[in-house]
């Protein structure tokens, strides 16, 4: 009897991909159906039948060569998703070719004059005029699919990328009039013939080094050709297999570096740069470049940073920005933007610049916040002086009269002060403390979380901060509506800040009209997802009653040893 394991030697000796390679596809069919007599549920064997059948123009059954390895394996379910997609636009292509031919055997005027003049411009060595005429001429023919296919079908696209005028004029980008000319022509005739044409947008990307020249004509000189540029990578980033494509197959250090240059643009051409690049961050594959690629990207991201506020179109600047935070909440990302000094000093930098003018940066300095934000959650903060420097300059910003400003400072501070002793008593110099509790007093679901964490880390460690608490909150009252929060991060951050408080002497006793113990016990011995609702309830819990004997006769009535017996047992569990 034939083993699964001598089955998977023989699909490792014949089953990579050799038939296929060879391209005899009956014989790569036979191949995969005599592994799976072996191994019916082998997915590789389906995958290269798949392949052998989708070559072979047998759509139907590569289709279900496809849906049975999501079958086998729910984990392959992605793939198996994209060899699926495959098919489809195999298949469409195929029905595309043929209808494009009938018209063209039935003399169709447009199809014949596509095919005439596309062989026209075959002609070598012309003057890039006549190319770039023809070229716009055959941009006008473009009106529906049938136009496009022949193009396809007629070599339209080795047509450009193998004419040495056409590669020179391309290469240059634009360098004199009639060069920008050509290119201009160019992208326009590929923007008619991509326009809704699956086949033709992969064909185009899939051009020898377009991965390099499409990025170059978008930095270009010439400001047509960068406009041209930038609408044709639009309209191929308008569906999932076009930001594929452009994510496969271009140079997307160098795209990078040419979508942040239009920041100086107007509002039109730098936002829709910017959105761009925002759609195609969203991309899994466009994560994984970027990570694999940190260092010359975050350099790029760096620059951007450094760019003057003035000058640089704001919203888009802050699109951009937007971008680095949201790839900073991926951890391995964040982890390599802290350890860089440069982009630190950048993002403390552009900080500085947007202080002189609080309400005319509002927007910049709002969506900088959020990406430092994310970066503080880094712990430990690798580089304590920027911490200190991040602090300083969030607590002159908590004297701003903008609610988001304030908040997201707040929310930065929160962050940063348990980075050192010394950034705390800076912190506490300069009036947190007065500042928290304001904000804890207007409310703010947010904002509280922020404040109620800062006055925990400030608690923590300084006698000062406890008496300035006790002295702003005399009887705690404050602090006894944080913790019937529903928030769990509140009330645990509330209960450390009054388990430090209760240091302070004289401190318990004006909560002896309260239902502290009662509140406090309920959440130590409750079922909280966050055990430091337990714990800092508990902690509290114990420096009440030491510090005022009373508590600890209600603690004994209510059989609250009891609890927190068990509640200690089972956080250590």
């Amino acid at each position: 009897m034939i083993t699964r394991k001598i089955c998977r030697n023989f699909l490792k000796m014949w089953m990579k991909s050799a038939y296929l390679k060879l391209g005899d596809y009956q014989k790569a069919v036979v191949d995969c159906e005599w592994a799976l007599k072996c191994d019916e549920k082998c997915t590789k064997a389906y995958f290269h039948m798949g392949k052998a059948h989708l070559a072979l123009k047998n759509y139907s059954v590569a289709r279900e060569c496809y849906q049975k390895i999501s079958e086998i394996n729910p984990r392959l379910q992605a793939q198996a998703k994209d060899y699926l997609n495959q098919v489809n636009l195999w298949e469409k292509a195929d029905l595309q070719e043929k209808e494009a031919h009938r018209s063209l055997d039935a003399g169709k005027n447009t199809a014949v004059a596509v095919r005439n003049l596309l062989e026209t411009l075959c002609k070598p060595d012309q003057t890039p005029l006549f190319y770039a005429g023809g070229i716009e001429i055959l941009a006008e023919m473009m009106k529906d699919c049938t136009e496009q296919t022949l193009f396809r079908t007629h070599n339209g696209f080795s047509l450009i990328s193998e004419n040495a005028v056409l590669r020179r004029c391309l290469s240059t980008a634009g360098k004199d009039a009639v060069e920008e000319m050509v290119c201009v022509s160019v992208l326009r005739l590929w923007q008619a013939v991509c326009a809704g044409n699956e086949e033709n947008q992969r064909l185009l990307l899939e051009t020898p080094d377009l991965g390099r020249l499409l990025p170059s004509l978008l930095a270009a000189r010439a400001l047509t050709v960068r406009q041209q540029s930038l609408a044709l990578l639009l309209q191929l980033a308008q569906t999932d297999h076009g930001r594929g494509l452009i994510i496969s197959h271009l140079d997307l250090t160098r795209f990078l570096e040419a979508l942040v240059s239009f920041l100086d643009f107007s509002d039109k051409e730098a936002n829709s740069a910017m959105g761009l690049l925002t759609d195609l961050a969203l991309e899994e594959r466009f994560q994984v470049w970027f990570q694999a690629n940190l260092p010359g990207a975050l350099l790029v991201l760096t620059g951007v940073l450094k760019r003057d506020p003035i000058i640089t179109n704001p919203s888009a600047l802050c699109r951009c920005i937007a971008l680095m935070g949201n790839l900073s909440a991926e951890a391995a990302i964040r982890r390599q933007m802290s350890a860089s000094e440069e982009f630190w000093e950048a993002c403390l930098g552009l900080m500085a610049r947007c202080e002189e003018d609080v309400d005319l940066f509002r927007e910049i300095l709002y969506t900088l916040l959020g990406l430092v934000m994310n970066l503080c959650l880094q712990s430990p903060i690798l580089y304590e002086v920027w911490a200190s420097e991040v602090s300083k300059r969030c607590i002159f910003l908590l004297n701003s009269q903008d609610g988001g400003i304030l908040t997201r400072a707040a929310g930065v501070l929160s962050r940063t002060l348990s980075s050192s002793r010394k950034i705390v008593e800076e912190a506490l110099r300069a009036g947190v403390v007065k500042k928290m509790i304001k904000f804890l007093k207007a409310g703010g679901q947010t904002a509280s979380r922020y404040a109620i964490k800062t006055l925990a880390v400030c608690t923590n460690s300084s006698h000062e901060a406890r008496e300035e608490v006790m002295r702003l909150d005399k009887k705690f009252g404050i602090l006894m509506t944080l913790l019937r929060s529903e928030d769990e991060v509140v009330v645990g951050n509330a209960a450390l800040c009054l388990g430090n408080c209760m240091e302070v002497p004289c401190a318990a006793p004006s909560l002896l009209k309260t239902d502290v113990v009662q509140v406090l016990l309920r959440h130590a011995g409750g079922d909280a997802q966050k055990t430091a609702v337990q714990l800092n309830a508990g902690i509290a819990l114990g420096k009440l009653c030491t510090a005022e004997p009373r508590f600890a006769a209600q603690l004994r009535e209510l059989h609250g040893l009891e609890i927190l017996s068990s509640t200690v047992k089972h956080i250590a569990d």
